[in-house]
């Protein structure tokens, strides 16, 4: 059995806390062993990434890039083995690991090409007034379960690009691709530039609230993260917030319904619903709603369930137990208030298997459909008015992601432009990549990760201001 240690300050070593099992979900069994870390380690990692940001904030932008570039390189000479660990400790399907590894090597060469320079706000004879951007310094990042590497990715490769440091805290349930990553770093960067503490989700915490981190960066719940938020206010620190989603699929009447059902599927699905911007709830027209939904069972019933590790396998299991146990509510709630046509429990195995469940004739204030459900479970709802339709999606709270599928573009356009959500994507799902900013509306966040934005968001502007006169 490979051991994994934490990354304080260029050492590799072991947590003073001791260690916690990590779980393979598809077998329910411990497999691995996640060094602890204790607050004075925690301390440690940040007075590292302190002591390190003066010099690696002075480094010339283009030096940076080079290193985020050979980790990059790094990660993608070992994307095999990344991904059969992503697999083992998060439980998507062996290529949708490949697809997360490839991702993440990807995000890290987007920020590679971006750059941050001075802008002129006004250029006169008598007034010259420019905008800069400096790093901010030591940047916690909080990642969760569902996307371990590629998520950690979207945090890392800005910050250090805009010459902050960092220091890390994974998911508890899913620590071991971040801490083999960081033996990956610890080769490249300078000690303290990149830091990785792993704990029992008793840290979050005193990072969030920490005096010498600067900004937290936080990808989870929304409960969480007005916890995340309320802790940095303490300091002011700035934060970035990628949170809950409800994310709604409307379905107008010029489509084919099969094939479009089959999209509808795939985004619903992949790595078993675990995604925030998953299609969570689906409104079909009315005149195509029995041919929509049939497709949709079909394809659940005919999804192959398994380990992920397995070949063929097409929908792994729910990461972690606690995930487990609260879709079996879902569930229950669906049979109550809805038909359920495809799954709807449990599959009788060990690990934490959902079967792939379809629910119609099914009402706006079940929880199926008013909450998140973040699992492989989809309730499907018709619709006869276009009008009525957008304003059902836009009550929700959320406002991370939708999307939108019909013939006429141009008419799914402007039905998209009509979500209150950062991002509607029309025709396509999950079309995410470093160059484009994603945003969450409401209560799905707050601030941007990727593109220009992102980048941003891990800089302070500043303005010089001069008279010539």
């Amino acid at each position: 059995m490979k051991t994994f240690k934490l990354l304080i300050n260029g050492q590799l070593v072991d947590g003073a806390a001791g260690t916690a099992g990590v779980v393979n979900p598809a077998t329910e069994e411990v497999f691995a062993q996640c060094p602890i870390a204790d607050e004075a380690q925690l301390n440690q990692a940040v007075a590292a990434a302190k002591a390190a940001f003066p010099a690696w904030s002075k480094r010339p932008i283009e030096e940076r890039a080079k290193l985020i570039d050979r980790l990059a390189d790094a990660l993608m000479a070992r994307k095999d083995e990344f991904a059969s660990l992503l697999t083992t400790e998060q439980g998507k399907p062996l290529d949708q690991a490949g697809y997360e590894i490839l991702a993440s090597v990807f995000t890290l060469k987007g920020f590679v090409d971006m750059r941050l320079e001075p802008k002129v706000l006004r250029e006169t004879p008598e007034n010259r007034v420019i905008e800069f951007r400096a790093p901010l310094g030591v940047v916690g990042a909080i990642t969760p379960w569902n996307f371990p590497v590629v998520l950690l990715m979207n945090k890392l490769g800005p910050a250090l690009l805009a010459g902050n440091t960092m220091v890390s805290k994974p998911a508890p349930t899913t620590p071991l691709t971040t801490l083999l990553f960081a033996e990956l770093a610890n080769a490249i960067l300078p000690p303290g530039v990149f830091n990785v503490v792993c704990d029992r989700n008793n840290l979050g915490g005193l990072m969030t609230s920490h005096p010498d981190i600067a900004k937290i960066a936080f990808t989870g719940s929304t409960a969480t993260g007005k916890k995340v938020m309320a802790s940095a206010a303490g300091s002011v620190k700035r934060v970035t917030l990628e949170l809950g989603g409800n994310d709604a699929a409307i379905v107008l009447d010029d489509v084919e319904p099969v094939a479009t059902a089959q999209k509808v599927f795939t985004g619903a699905m992949t790595n078993a619903g675990q995604i925030c911007v998953a299609v969570k709830r689906t409104y079909v027209p009315e005149k195509m709603y029995d041919t929509f939904c049939d497709e949709l069972a079909r394809l659940a019933n005919a999804a192959i369930v398994d380990d992920g590790s397995k070949q063929g396998a097409q929908i792994g299991p729910v990461q972690n137990k606690a995930q487990y146990e609260k879709l079996k509510e879902f569930l229950a709630d669906a049979k109550a208030n809805g038909t359920v046509i495809a799954g709807g429990a449990p599959l009788d195995r060990p690990g934490y298997f959902i079967a792939p469940t379809i629910v119609r004739d099914i009402g706006e204030d079940s929880r199926i459909v008013s909450e998140e459900q973040f699992g492989p479970v989809l309730p499907v709802m018709s619709y006869t008015n276009i009008d009525d339709v957008i304003d059902r999606v836009n009550e929700s709270d959320y406002g991370l992601a939708g999307t939108v599928w019909g013939k006429d573009v141009n008419r799914a356009m402007d039905v998209a432009s009509r979500i209150d959500s950062g991002t509607v994507w029309v025709n396509q799902h999950l079309a995410i990549e470093a160059g484009i900013p994603f945003r969450g509306s409401k209560q799905s966040g707050l601030g941007a990760e990727l593109g220009e934005a992102g980048l941003h968001e891990y800089t302070q502007a500043r303005v010089v201001n001069a008279a010539l006169a």
